[in-house]
């Protein structure tokens, strides 16, 4: 991909010192408190809200989560908030900046967040807010904005985790810190020292804290208090667990994050032999899901302890808590696991807020919120303005009961990472509303070194989640959605454009869509 594009952007760019910026969003209303709130948002790392219980469904039955659960019983459960790039790193690089991967320059794994650019913590800590962050950063370049932070290296690890501390870096400079060993599993000591910081801050000026959760992300280690949870309970299976692909999704047979693909290091004991493909993701998903829920058991744990100190240290009434985090995640729907593709376990976010007398308790919201809002929303409990940078909108009035009746109605999603090595997931744009969704794929062999015309295979999905909400008929050749389906593909491109998401930087990809648009 041709990186230059992000030098020359009109958005989120950096040439010398000059920060060239986008189109700003619309400047929302401030929230209605008097003093400046603290902000304390919680993340987690592929924590999809399938198994947190407040949000319903199956899993509830089996497992609970009830302090993140306070949340929503406190303040505002949000069902459609989105990422708009499936993936960690671009997911983080938006909620930080309230930008597109294509006007932050974070696109993929591979990319790293340009310490130099604003972001919201620098934003919050020029108007006088104490500001940290504690856990996965996983951005590459070091933390900015921030009077503090001690964050793991990378994806960091589950037990004994390696911290770098500003200040404490154990070696020349954030690039080559060694950081500093913390004994006992990550979870608990992300918490630990979320809990440091907030003792140690002035009551005097409000704070951000970000606490970033490695958990529950592959590959899956509990705390050892959890090892025997759920060891006797049949987790219950997702409707289309499997899921064979049939009614125009074949394409999906390339992938390889199937429960069946899965492998020692994930499930803790040797794959089994000779039993079929459903057999085995039988076997495989319960190993799974329970790896996966005792993860985030101790994370609601931890969410507890959090919530515990802001209610002894009379901080809770003026202090906006969010859980969240960086994507969502499938839990065997359709047989799979990871994230990336465009189908709503993956894209979708959890997201519970509360403030006291600003949110009314127990409600929820339907509007399409996406992660590049949450930035200009905190600003605007704040009392700041939307920056001319950030592509997102706050939705501080959305979530006081008055939605805009400008809000948004379509929302567009781009995966950049074509063709991962790992997974084989193809790039792929598209476009949600309420209802229906249109996705197109680049093609198996498109943007990889030595493939030719030849090796590409693009095409498109749209779905009727109305009709369809598992999203197991792909309904693009149906002539009953062909005008449906035409006005999708002209909304699709005015948010290409909006978004300054043009091809021109990928010829590649420019020339495939003028043959199978």
């Amino acid at each position: 991909m041709n990186r230059t594009f992000f030098q020359i952007s009109c958005c989120g760019a950096l040439v010398g010192t000059a920060l060239q910026v986008c189109p700003s969003g619309v400047s929302a209303r401030p929230a209605q408190k008097s003093a400046r709130p603290n902000i304390l948002y919680i993340m987690s790392d592929d924590h999809g809200s399938q198994t947190i219980s407040s949000y319903g469904g199956p899993l509830a039955q089996v497992f609970r989560t009830p302090n993140i659960d306070r949340l929503a019983e406190e303040g505002m459960r949000l069902d459609h908030c989105f990422a708009t790039n499936s993936i960690s790193v671009p997911s983080r690089a938006s909620i930080m900046t309230g930008c597109y991967s294509q006007c932050n320059g974070v696109y993929t794994l591979r990319d790293t967040l340009n310490s130099a650019l604003p972001n919201m913590a620098k934003e919050l800590q020029q108007a006088g807010y104490q500001t940290a962050i504690i856990g996965k950063w996983h951005q590459g370049t070091e933390p900015s904005g921030f009077d503090y932070y001690n964050v793991l290296p990378g994806q960091g690890r589950y037990g004994n985790p390696v911290l770098i501390e500003k200040g404490n870096l154990n070696g020349p400079d954030f690039a080559h810190a060694k950081g500093t060993v913390h004994p006992g599993h990550s979870t608990d000591v992300i918490a630990d020292e979320a809990l440091r910081w907030l003792k140690s801050t002035d009551r005097e000026s409000p704070f951000f804290l970000m606490c970033h959760f490695k958990a529950p992300h592959r590959t899956w280690i509990s705390a050892p208090r959890f090892k025997h949870l759920l060891e006797d309970v049949t987790i219950p299976e997702p409707a289309n667990l499997y899921d064979d692909y049939s009614d125009g999704r074949e394409h999906l047979d390339a992938l390889t994050i199937f429960l069946e693909d899965m492998n020692k290091a994930d499930l803790k004991v040797d794959i089994p032999k000779g039993l079929s493909r459903d057999e085995l993701r039988k076997w495989a998903y319960q190993l799974y899901l329970k790896e996966y829920l005792r993860c985030i058991a101790g994370v609601d744990e931890n969410v507890g302890r959090l919530l515990d100190y802001l209610d002894e240290n009379g901080l809770t009434e003026n202090t906006i808590v969010i859980y969240t985090s960086d994507q969502g995640f499938f839990l065997g729907e359709h047989g799979l696991f990871d994230k990336r593709l465009m189908y709503e376990e993956s894209i979708k976010m959890p997201f519970l807020i509360r403030y006291p007398g600003v949110i009314e308790a127990g409600t929820t919201n339907d509007d399409l919120i996406l992660n590049i809002d949450f930035a200009p929303t905190l600003l605007d409990f704040a009392g700041l303005r939307t920056p001319g940078y950030m592509q997102g909108r706050s939705f501080v009035q959305n979530l006081q009961g008055d939605t805009p009746a400008s809000w948004r109605k379509s929302f567009y999603y781009r995966y950049w990472m074509h063709n991962d090595f790992a997974t084989h997931v193809p790039g792929h744009y598209g476009i949600r509303t309420d209802r229906y969704k249109l996705i197109f794929n680049y093609g198996k062999g498109l943007g990889m070194a030595g493939a030719s015309k030849e090796d590409t295979t693009p095409c498109w999905e749209f779905y009727d989640l109305a009709e369809d909400p598992m999203e197991m008929r792909n309904l693009y050749d149906d002539p009953r959605y062909a005008k449906t389906i035409e006005s999708l593909k002209k909304e699709m491109l005015r948010l290409k454009k909006q978004y300054h998401d043009e091809d021109s930087n990928y010829p590649e990809m420019r020339e495939v869509v003028e043959r199978y648009w």
